[in-house]
């Protein structure tokens, strides 16, 4: 792996399978009382623009389970690029710990903390991008024993950071993926056209469609993302009308699979993007999903920060 970890794209198909299978064996050594310490006097220092309960509590469970210290950094800690610049900040932590995560808004502040640091920076989430997120999901789905390079998976909603995410993985592992949304809500044309570019290698068909039924036709996994993320609050009485037919419910799920996978990267607004019946049903494998973003990221950091000096 790179240094760093900003993009789904840093990785290649077989660092992100390699990734998973050994996410798949700490998994099975924590499980079974066997968890090594590998980053143990190794500290992470966590920057947070935006609150999060998976992020903050999977990344600090993670580095106490490795061994090592997590330091959270709220907003009001640091004011990035208003009371201290970016680069400043990067080199300055880079002088005291191991590892920075970050959660911010611009994505731009994720890749500049990465371009000044001296230690690895993980993206936690920015406004183009979730690669822990992502890197979680496949692996859920790679954890059912699904190959991921025959299956196909349908996203409903917006073209937001998870959508474009989801489409380089989508890429780069072979699994088929049909994007369904209103129009003038699709994922980033950049981050499409670099997906298509990996999937000619992986033999994966990408697409975007408008009609949310056609879209998940035959699909093996259905997944959805709120409406309106953080930091849209104010259009989201709007994107409700806009997104009402991209609803994921039963009617919706008859046309996939039977066995068809429901996914969610949390938080839900239950009764929006997803019903409640489809959210805590049989199918549903979004809490599956939320414990993965331990062991996946607990993978990433182990990969960038053990035996780093």
């Amino acid at each position: 792996m790179k240094k760093d970890l900003i993009s789904v794209a840093d990785l290649s198909r077989e660092e992100i399978l390699d990734l998973f299978r050994f996410a798949k064996e700490m998994k099975r050594k924590f499980k079974e009382g066997k968890g090594e310490k590998p980053l143990a006097d190794k500290t992470l220092a966590m920057i947070f623009e935006k609150p999060s309960l998976r992020t903050r509590v999977t990344f600090e469970t993670g580095m106490t389970q490795l061994g090592g210290h997590a330091i959270y950094l709220a907003p009001s800690d640091i004011g990035l690029g208003k009371r201290e610049s970016v680069p400043d900040v990067a080199q300055n932590l880079s002088r005291w710990v191991d590892g920075i995560m970050a959660r911010t808004f611009a994505h731009q502040t994720v890749a500049d903390l990465a371009k000044h640091a001296a230690v690895p920076v993980i993206n936690a989430l920015s406004d183009l991008e979730h690669p822990c997120q992502i890197l979680a999901d496949f692996f859920t789905i790679y954890e059912r024993q699904k190959h991921l390079d025959r299956i196909k998976l349908a996203y409903l909603g917006d073209g937001n950071n998870v959508c474009n995410s989801l489409l380089l993985a989508a890429g780069l592992l072979g699994t088929h993926m049909t994007v369904a949304c209103p129009r003038g809500y699709e994922p980033s044309s950049a981050f499409f056209s670099l997906a298509t570019g990996f999937a000619r290698g992986s033999r994966a068909r990408l697409e975007v469609l408008r009609v949310p039924d056609e879209a998940v036709e035959g699909a093996d996994v259905v997944y959805t993302d709120v409406w309106a993320s953080m930091g849209q609050e104010a259009e989201a009485e709007k994107r409700a009308k806009i997104f009402a037919r991209y609803q994921v419910n039963e009617k919706l799920l008859s046309n996939a699979k039977e066995d068809a996978l429901v996914m969610h990267c949390l938080p839900a607004h239950r009764g929006s993007e997803i019903t409640d019946e489809v959210l805590d049903g049989p199918n549903s494998i979004v809490l599956d999903q939320a414990e993965n973003r331990l062991h996946i990221q607990k993978a990433i950091m182990v990969k960038l920060m053990a035996n780093k000096p």
